[in-house]
């Protein structure tokens, strides 16, 4: 019992960070492709495809590396 008291919480408590701006980004990104997509606009329709790939991938990349 002793030696599970010594183990490290999982996952380490520095390292977390806050979804609510990843997911607040990605539903406005969603937004823009759909109305992109109803005003036939290219432009809003990539403009919410980067705001997507920013919300689940780039941004995210660059939190943890910020660790």
């Amino acid at each position: 019992m002793a030696l599970v008291a010594q183990l490290p919480d999982l996952p380490d408590p520095k390292f977390r960070t806050d979804p609510e701006p990843y997911i607040a980004l990605f539903g406005v990104g969603f937004l823009f492709g759909i109305f992109g997509h109803l005003f036939k606009s290219k432009l809003m329709v990539a403009a919410g495809v980067l705001m997507i790939f920013l919300a689940t991938v780039a941004l995210p990349i660059v939190a943890q590396l910020g660790y």
